[in-house]
């Protein structure tokens, strides 16, 4: 019993994570309706650049952290204005446009880090918690408070700030939103913006947890995509459900399974969406016509 509730606060651990990434694909995605492929790269970014503040220039970690969302968020602001020219008018390209944009983002990470990747030591140094047996890394629970709180102060700011508001506007139905004074590019830079940065929040929690390469970008989208899809693609509480469900779902197979463990977790998410295809919470669709 204690084994499987250690599991479980490790799995909710790098399920927090995977939720961050997913809750950057749909922030992208309910205001475009466009699934920024990017965005893992993006992560990776964050990751490195944290890594480098935090192990190079002795930046305090969560400092370092700050630095890499401001960066990572010029990044995506830089990428939608590159797409800019092409909304409403070849979305297909758009897509393939995120595609090559992450290839580029590879490059210069190999190119500025190298290839050699690099281990991230826990900013926490006090000794794992005991609680009724089980033994908690602080670390874990770090993790787990940032996420809560970065996604509580997403949802109000979605909902209480006139950006955030004209956000969702723009989503709903972007030429209304144009008829009523709303920027769509602005509003469409800003949820690039917010979805790097809150990959790069994500990239830089991460560091210490996994091993710090370019590879490091694909491992993290496609579970955060999954977790994404599993939620229900758009939805901002649909992606922490599915982000902590694939955590989960993942640290117990690694525990049961091993060398089978990702097969096994896309197995069961498969069926899945199978029997759900739009996920936990449904699908938030932007229409693009």
């Amino acid at each position: 019993m204690q084994v499987t509730l250690q599991t479980l606060v490790g799995g909710l651990s790098l399920g927090a994570v995977y939720a961050l990434i997913a809750v950057g694909f749909s922030v992208v995605y309910r205001t475009m309706g466009l699934v920024n492929f990017a965005h893992a790269d993006v992560a990776m970014i964050g990751a490195y650049t944290a890594s480098t503040f935090y192990l190079t220039a002795h930046t305090p970690f969560f400092i370092a952290i700050v630095v890499s969302i401001v960066i990572t968020g010029a990044i995506g602001l830089v990428i939608e204005r590159v797409l800019r020219p092409l909304e409403n008018k070849d979305f297909d390209l758009m897509l393939i446009g995120t595609i090559g944009f992450g290839t580029v983002l590879q490059a210069v990470a190999t190119l500025i880090w190298g290839t050699t990747g690099r281990a991230v030591a826990s900013p926490i140094t006090s000794g794992p918690l005991d609680v009724w047996g089980i033994r908690i890394r602080t670390y874990d629970l770090v993790v787990i408070a940032i996420t809560a709180l970065c996604v509580v102060l997403l949802t109000l700011f979605l909902s209480r700030t006139k950006p955030g508001i004209a956000m969702q506007a723009v989503a709903m139905d972007h030429e209304a939103a144009t008829s009523v004074g709303i920027h769509v590019g602005r509003s469409n830079g800003l949820a690039f913006a917010i979805g790097a940065g809150v990959a790069a929040l994500a990239g830089g929690l991460v560091a210490p947890m996994l091993y710090v390469d370019s590879s490091l970008g694909g491992a993290l989208g496609v579970k955060g995509f999954a977790a994404a899809m599993l939620g229900g693609f758009g939805s901002i509480e649909g992606a922490v459900v599915g982000g902590l469900a694939i955590g989960v779902l993942d640290s117990y197979t690694a525990d049961h399974f091993q060398g089978y463990s990702v097969l096994v977790t896309f197995l069961v998410f498969t069926v899945a969406i199978m029997i759900r295809p739009t996920g936990i919470f449904g699908e938030r669709t932007v229409s693009r016509a």
